[in-house]
């Protein structure tokens, strides 16, 4: 989170491809207004998002970025390939970014925004189709996201790197881990393990809930202290360059339940079969009967999860999926499933009331099929 991680060629190659699409739906000025499309088309990385920042892509000749003057000299050590048009903090961004698309003759022109994410709010919206005298535009805020979901060589090697803090991560979390250890220490661990095998701060987490809060989706450490007989449920995303590669694990303190390992066998079966599913061409609702198969099989046809993993990549607080949206491999959806993607696989059993285990892994759908980018034994884990 310091430095732009892409290529020349890697940054030309997205704007062609953006341009492309743009062209195939009659649209001649785009702008990104989502820090994940924006960070993709620049590779600006830095903290500076939490402002309004917008991208305009015209069909021809160069970029521009609006956002705040006091970037000015981040965005000139990092951005290569974009003009910046810096806005006083007296000024409108939603003004100055009007101003930029008038002086590059966007009148009777076709605009594309990203109008579903918090970067470009109701009330920006209005006071810039105001100043542009109602534009004919349409809605592009998926675009971006579907060109994001195919990983390049470099985006790759950027994923693995961020595994390989995400197993570093995992594995000095459960060494803290022990009868009467603070949930902070074992948070403190887990946190600067990651960093000193080269991550950075991730999209949101990590995720380490004693078992009283094991059912909580979205909530950390507190102040508590883990006691043997009961189980921290770890959910950690190791992170370089903004590309987060999560993983889970679920530690049991002392012992475990019979019924808990018993569950653990068909948990590790099932990810199996998301891994097994996981083939170029399929669909993304194949991927979970692939999952869900085993679980049928193991006399549990009533239990059912929301999704078996989603897609991960690019993702800016507070997500680590990539904007403030989900794309899951769900029962009913129709994404087609190709190489290079990467996801969040997860093999989710709670509340069975036969049971309970918890397995996931950050995967890469390679030239030779589904890859573990995380590698910590997927447990049980008795400490």
């Amino acid at each position: 989170m310091f430095a732009n991680p892409f290529s020349d060629a890697e940054l030309a190659n997205r704007v062609h491809a953006l341009r492309q699409v743009m062209a195939q739906r009659s649209i001649d000025m785009a702008v990104l207004s989502q820090p994940e499309s924006v960070f993709y088309l620049i590779g600006l990385d830095h903290w500076g998002y939490f402002a309004p920042t917008h991208l305009i892509v015209p069909m021809e000749g160069e970029l521009v970025l609006v956002t705040r003057q006091m970037e000015r000299v981040t965005i000139e050590n990092q951005v290569r390939n974009a003009r910046f048009a810096g806005h006083s903090d007296s000024e409108s961004t939603a003004l100055k970014l009007a101003d930029e698309l008038r002086a590059l003759g966007c009148g009777g022109k076709r605009l594309g925004f990203e109008i579903e994410t918090t970067g470009f709010t109701y009330a920006a919206g209005q006071a810039l189709f105001e100043a542009l005298q109602a534009p004919d535009w349409q809605n592009i805020s998926a675009l971006v996201d579907q060109m994001r979901l195919v990983k390049s060589e470099e985006e790759q090697a950027i994923m693995r790197a961020a595994a390989k803090a995400s197993d570093a991560g995992t594995q000095a979390a459960i060494a803290a881990i022990h009868d009467g250890a603070r949930e902070a220490d074992v948070a403190a661990e887990c946190l600067a393990a990651m960093t000193r095998a080269g991550g950075t701060p991730p999209g949101f987490g990590p995720f380490i809930r004693p078992d009283h809060r094991i059912a909580e989706e979205h909530t950390s450490w507190g102040d508590g202290r883990y006691r043997s007989g009961e189980r921290v449920m770890l959910e950690v995303a190791g992170c370089v360059s903004r590309y987060n590669a999560p993983m889970g694990r679920l530690v049991h303190l002392g012992s475990i339940r019979d019924e808990d390992a018993e569950m653990a066998e068909i948990a590790k079966r099932a990810f199996q079969g998301i891994l097994d599913g996981l083939k170029p061409g399929v669909r993304a609702r194949d991927v979970y009967q692939s999952w869900q198969d085993i679980v049928d099989a193991a006399g549990m046809p009533s239990y059912r999860r929301h999704h078996c993993g989603y897609l991960v990549g690019i993702g800016f607080p507070p997500s680590w999926t990539g904007g403030n949206k989900v794309t899951g491999l769900r029962h009913d959806s129709d994404i087609e499933i190709k190489q290079g993607m990467t996801f969040h696989a997860m093999s989710w059993f709670t509340e069975t009331g036969r049971g309970d285990f918890f397995v996931s892994n950050c995967v890469l759908l390679g030239a030779n099929g589904a890859e573990l980018l995380t590698t910590t034994p997927m447990g049980p884990s008795v400490v």
